[in-house]
């Protein structure tokens, strides 16, 4: 494993750069997590919840907002997870997850779609939402001795009744780095899988016993051949698809001429200025990450002012 301990002078540590204003990393809702044990307490909620619906892995919204159900609009088969409790007005938010067609096909929007556009108490709910249902979907069964588990705790854990266990849902995580130059230039690659002139920086999960800052240095060394340091914490936000968080760094690289694609995960390399980045997305030449990303909001921080209104074009959300 290739190990390079951060280097930081007192002056970059003084710098503030964290992000702001990740779109799926608001939330306003308490999880409650003492109202989960009690059942009574859930059935009682439940009663008069503001209720999402979600369709397999799309949400009854409108073009900018989510839509609430109550308990007695809700029928078919489906199951209901409790995502927390507005302590300002005591109403309980839950969705209602269910493959069944009981939303018309127009009416149904996935959280790429609308994500950018929810507000913090939407944008909370719905990335809740979205990993507990992705999560429940894909581990109906114990791990440890195959049987069938049920919800438990409002749907914070799956229960096995044959040898009493309990499962919890996995957020796996994943670091994103912006990858700099020593004159501030930088470097985004381009995925096989995605559409022709996206660009975005590097991404990948942390392996076993590994550090977030080991994961970084490791991850850019595997994708693009530059070995960086002076590894800084920018931020962190869920990415539900189907069960991750990204936490985001940025990183200097020494030596930017050793940049090569490893030709497998990553097919192409750039290294931008400002300037070139600028001109490059309007021209068409590069299409940058969706503005619900953190990738996104990653390159537009490096930007800085005028990020905006020059690299207005958004197009493709390859990861957080």
């Amino acid at each position: 494993m290739l190990v390079v301990s951060p280097i930081m002078s007192a002056s970059e540590e003084s710098k503030p750069r964290r992000l702001h204003g990740l779109l799926l990393a608001r939330s306003s809702i308490d999880r409650a997590g003492d109202v989960r044990t009690n059942s009574s307490q859930l059935d009682l909620l439940w009663r008069s919840a503001k209720i999402l619906v979600l369709v397999k892995d799309r949400f009854h919204a409108a073009d900018t907002a989510l839509l609430f159900h109550d308990s007695l609009s809700i029928h078919g088969v489906g199951e209901r997870y409790f995502l927390g409790i507005d302590r300002e007005t005591g109403v309980g938010y839950f969705v209602w997850h269910t493959d069944e067609e009981v939303i018309d096909e127009e009416d149904l929007r996935t959280l790429r779609q609308i994500g950018a556009t929810l507000s913090d108490k939407e944008a909370g709910l719905a990335v809740h939402a979205l990993g507990l249902a992705n999560w429940h979907h894909t581990h109906p069964c114990c791990s440890r001795c195959g049987a069938k588990t049920r919800i438990g705790l409002g749907g914070a854990v799956r229960m096995c009744d044959v040898d009493g266990s309990e499962h919890h849902p996995r957020t796996d995580p994943a670091v994103i780095v912006l990858v700099k130059d020593e004159t501030d230039r930088l470097l985004l690659g381009r995925q096989r899988v995605w559409v022709e002139k996206l660009f975005s920086n590097f991404a990948g999960f942390v392996e076993p016993g590994e550090s977030f800052e080991q994961a970084v240095v490791r991850e850019v060394s595997e994708e693009s051949g530059v070995l960086v340091h002076s590894v800084h914490y920018l931020g962190s936000q869920p990415w539900p698809f189907p069960a991750s968080i990204m936490i985001a760094f940025e990183a200097i690289t020494s030596d930017p001429s050793a940049a090569r694609p490893d030709g497998e995960e990553i097919v192409d390399l750039r290294w931008f200025s400002r300037e070139q980045m600028r001109d490059a997305v309007k021209s068409g030449d590069l299409t940058l990450p969706s503005s619900i990303s953190v990738s996104r909001r990653m390159i537009e921080h490096w930007y800085g002012a005028g990020a905006v209104e020059d690299l207005s074009v958004i197009h493709g959300s390859p990861h957080g």
